[in-house]
């Protein structure tokens, strides 16, 4: 197992968002959680990564056991080393170019040479065809664009989790398509991801299973037809059943 969180928990004031959260991935897995907004999913990847951190829990990644109630700063960075997250804005620097915004986090978290950085960005940039954005500042480009890059930057570190916070959710539709796209080739090249999405096509055709969460809890678990087609909670049975066109 890569990655395997217990009991993690997350109040805000007397507002309980997390409410002893277990969940467990393999390597190259792509897991997709769905499900009602508010419902506590962005709060999860954020306590994954560090950017929030819980009341309770534990979590092993990389059989590196984890209290994430009281963490040290190297806990943190060694864990976020070994990941990546992909907001929903972007967040790409707005001073930077494209290609300074790649290769920034590979000489500052990497240590890599400024001449290794610039190839391997170059080469990140290619393989999603904006290499000719190399230059261009993000308020030159469109949403698309942008969140393309921002996942090139993600994953040029080579994480072994790719965290995805709702990536499609900002753009117009029209680009939704590019996005997912990039997604699903490096789902098909065995990267492991964990997808908070309301891309229900997504989730049917990509996932390798399908997390139904509300109202700060796992609900549902299982492979996309088990919780599509087949789903045994209530819960998520009311749920699928207002997004019914949407997959």
């Amino acid at each position: 197992m890569l990655l395997e969180i217990k009991s993690l928990k997350k109040k805000f004031a007397n507002n309980t968002v997390l409410k002893g959260i277990n969940l467990s991935i393999k390597a190259g897995e792509v897991v997709v959680i769905i499900g009602p907004s508010g419902s506590g999913k962005t709060t999860l990847l954020r306590n994954i990564n560090f950017l929030e951190q819980a009341d309770s829990g534990t979590m092993v990644f990389k059989d590196k056991q984890l209290n994430l109630a009281n963490l040290s700063n190297e806990e943190i960075l060694w864990v976020r080393r070994h990941t990546a997250m992909v907001f929903q804005n972007y967040n790409l620097f707005k001073n930077k170019t494209a290609i300074e915004n790649i290769s920034e986090g590979l000489i500052f978290g990497q240590n890599r040479s400024k001449k290794d950085a610039l190839q391997l960005a170059k080469k990140a940039l290619d393989s999603v065809g904006l290499l000719d954005k190399q230059d261009f500042y993000p308020a030159q480009l469109s949403g698309g664009q942008q969140q393309r890059i921002g996942i090139v930057r993600a994953t040029v570190l080579n994480p072994d989790i790719v965290l995805f916070d709702e990536p499609t959710s900002a753009l117009d539709p029209e680009l939704v398509g590019t996005v997912l796209y990039d997604m699903k080739q490096l789902a098909d090249q065995g990267q492991t991801m964990i997808v908070v999405t309301h891309q229900m096509s997504f989730a049917r055709n990509v996932a390798s299973r399908v997390v139904f969460f509300a109202d700060g809890e796992i609900i549902e678990t299982g492979t996309p037809s088990e919780v599509f087609d087949h789903p045994k909670n209530k819960r998520t049975k009311q749920f699928l059943s207002a997004i019914a066109e949407d997959y």
